[in-house]
């Protein structure tokens, strides 16, 4: 039966799927998972672990005071310049998303080439369906049979809609006061909402479920924060080998950013490529925020700090920052950028008259590329790429209020 996410946008959120909440759907083949796939290993001081569903970082280095995730590790493969944990995994046409080419915007920002990744092209509407789709078939892979997320917004919806499909249930832990909009989505597809006012009770709540058997969190659950399954940021890695097939090696990526899984995972695909002699170089990536979190933490502060602060950009609201998040911005020579809510606004009003929808985080990235071409980090012959990561239509704040 084809999945009801299949032709979803935001539009037509109120169509139940085929099948009523709770019905017992069949469940794909389980996931081919690459021979070449070792395990996991620290970020930070590279300490092998195995293979598992929970996510709870590196012992080692928690010991030590610092909270660092872990990510995939494969042997070296001749011919596979981008490793990915399975092949062919559990997919409903995620990626391959177009790379649109701003020439009016370029010569306004005073750069020689500006791109838009459109991650809206994406199933579900957002770039969130890369990671959930790797997400999904580590679960059919490892027996899981509920997917549980902390999420009000992209995630969530991508979520839902992809554990709807592969036959999983699927427990989301919202903010108090979740959009209409969502909780419809959510609901139609049979997905439990658990709402509460802080990530500490998210967390805690997803946390818990994770230690029941057959539950496979699909983001962050623990303070001070790691970021999400690490098999399933690998989703992430494609985008690279995309940019470079459709227009080139960037010079720049600007990327909203949260807890940095996006990022990270962008930075992995370069790194991948860059190991393989696919490219010479890495871009440097600007993680853009609404307000000053690893910004802070690149000018000195503790990476397991608190840095809160208030913001319409729902895709990038929190107050933490993430080991995998600081070493995507340094290890690429990027950094970070502070896109407060008015700046961003007028950047999608400039979006929005070249004729591009976008959600108020990614518009941000317009503003970013202003301040950093200001400030001479990206240089008038720069090849720049935005990450478009959703329309504004999943927007909360759209539309914005008349100047």
């Amino acid at each position: 039966m084809p999945a009801p996410v299949i032709h979803f946008k935001l539009a037509s959120a109120s169509e139940p799927p085929a099948d009523p909440p709770g019905a017992a759907r069949p469940r794909p083949p389980r996931p081919v998972r690459n021979p070449r796939l070792q395990g996991f290993r620290c970020l930070r001081c590279d300490a092998p672990y195995p293979l598992t569903l929970a996510n709870d970082g590196c012992p080692a280095c928690r010991g030590m005071g610092v909270h660092v995730g872990l990510h995939a590790s494969y042997l070296p493969e001749s011919g596979s310049p981008l490793p990915m944990p399975y092949a062919p995994g559990f997919t409903l046409g995620e990626g391959g998303t177009p790379l649109l080419d701003m020439p009016e915007l370029a010569h306004e920002f005073g750069v020689a080439r500006l791109a838009l990744k459109d991650e809206s092209c994406n199933p579900t509407g957002s770039h969130k369906d890369r990671m959930t789709a790797v997400g999904v078939a580590q679960a059919l892979d490892f027996g899981a049979h509920t997917l549980v997320l902390a999420s009000s917004g992209n995630a969530a919806v991508s979520a839902a809609h992809y554990a709807w499909a592969a036959g999983l249930g699927c427990e989301v832990a919202t903010y108090e006061g979740l959009p209409a909009a969502y909780a419809r989505q959510l609901d139609a597809l049979g997905a439990r909402r658990h709402a509460f006012a802080d990530n500490a009770g998210r967390w805690a709540f997803v946390r818990e479920r994770s230690q029941h058997p057959g539950y496979f969190a699909l983001t962050n659950y623990r303070l001070p924060a790691l970021g999400s399954a690490p098999l399933a940021i690998e989703g992430y890695k494609p985008i690279a080998l995309e940019c470079l097939a459709e227009g080139g090696l960037p010079d720049h990526l600007v990327i909203p950013t949260a807890r940095g899984d996006l990022a990270w995972g962008i930075y992995a695909g370069f790194r991948d490529l860059l190991a393989a002699g696919r490219i010479s170089r890495l871009p440097r990536l600007w993680l853009v925020e609404p307000f000053a979190r690893l910004s802070r933490v690149l000018a000195g502060g503790a990476l397991d700090g608190a840095y809160p602060g208030h913001t319409a950009q729902f895709s990038t609201a929190g107050s933490t920052v993430t080991f995998l998040q600081w070493q995507a911005a340094v290890a690429s020579g990027g950094g970070a950028v502070v896109v407060g809510d008015e700046q961003a606004r007028a950047a999608r009003q400039k979006l929005t008259a070249a004729g591009v929808s976008a959600e108020l985080c990614a518009a941000a990235g317009l503003d970013a590329l202003r301040q950093l071409r200001e400030g001479n980090a990206i240089a008038a012959d720069a090849h720049v790429v935005l990450m478009l990561t959703a329309n504004a239509s999943r927007d909360p704040s759209w539309p914005d209020r008349a100047a």
